[in-house]
């Protein structure tokens, strides 16, 4: 119920992607004896939700969140930067993985920059992701896996864009519009991290979870939400100022933020002697 409530309060312009992660979890949690991992990948441009979701999840499994011992955070540019120690890094991956969830079979793994990932290292984490009962002594079963990537972005921005100039309600595109599309073009893009890897392969990802570009109204209740959390009374004249700021696509029509609501916080900087 936290989940719903957090996902619906904060989380704005992804119907489907609350919808899908909040029914996936939910039937996770509730199952005594999950045959597999839970593991999501979740698609889109930058500043359209993704790390957010991830973290309202984490919190809502582990209380500490990202802060949690049994949550990891894995950034391709960070902990996996070279690509001549991809021996190195998947054992390094292996051993981190057995270690954390022999000792809390909740472990969540998050891996941020997904599209920056060196082809095949995630493969490493097949084994872990499989309908085994145990690998080596330890169940990962109870374990939940998160990918995240802006590979794909661009499938999404052009199903959205379709949707709206046939006339549709954005809130009418369903998975089933996008899922397919998105696991192909992820499994056939080389800089998606997923390229021709066998978790897709072996359907051992449980969702492609899309985020959809975001338009001026789920910018502007970005600005709002921000505004709130620093304790400032909502003013609709900054509100709008921020808004123009932004810059949106294609450019006739100016319909979808570029940048999501990532460049939401700095713009607000700018207005806060008002």
């Amino acid at each position: 119920a936290a989940l719903k409530v957090q996902l619906n309060a904060k989380l704005f312009g992804q119907h489907l992607a609350k919808d899908v992660v909040l029914k996936a979890v939910m039937g996770f949690i509730n199952n005594p004896s999950p045959k597999k991992p839970l593991t999501l990948s979740l698609h889109g441009w930058a500043g359209t939700g993704k790390n957010f979701l991830s973290q309202i999840l984490a919190e809502n499994v582990h209380r500490a969140g990202l802060r949690s011992k049994f949550v990891h955070l894995f950034l391709a540019t960070l902990h996996f930067p070279h690509h001549d120690q991809l021996k190195l890094y998947k054992e390094q991956l292996q051993n981190w993985i057995r270690g954390n969830v022999s000792a809390c079979p909740h472990s969540v793994f998050i891996f941020d920059e997904m599209d920056k990932m060196h082809p095949g290292l995630i493969d490493a984490i097949k084994p872990f992701l499989d309908y085994y009962e145990h690998v080596d002594g330890v169940s990962y079963r109870q374990a939940i896996f998160i990918f995240l990537s802006n590979a794909g972005g661009d499938l999404i921005n052009k199903a959205a864009l379709d949707f709206w100039t046939s006339g549709k309600l954005r809130e009418e595109i369903q998975l089933k519009d996008l899922e397919p599309m998105l696991s192909v073009g992820v499994f056939n893009n080389k800089n998606s991290g997923l390229w021709h890897s066998s978790l897709i392969d072996r359907n051992l990802i449980d969702y492609f979870v899309p985020f959809l570009p975001l338009e001026h109204k789920h910018v502007k209740m970005c600005i709002r939400a921000e505004m709130r959390a620093r304790g400032y009374a909502v003013d609709e004249k900054i509100v709008q100022a921020v808004a123009d700021e932004m810059t949106f696509f294609p450019k006739e029509q100016k319909i979808y933020s570029d940048k999501g609501c990532k460049t939401v916080q700095a713009k607000l900087d700018i207005h806060e002697d008002v």
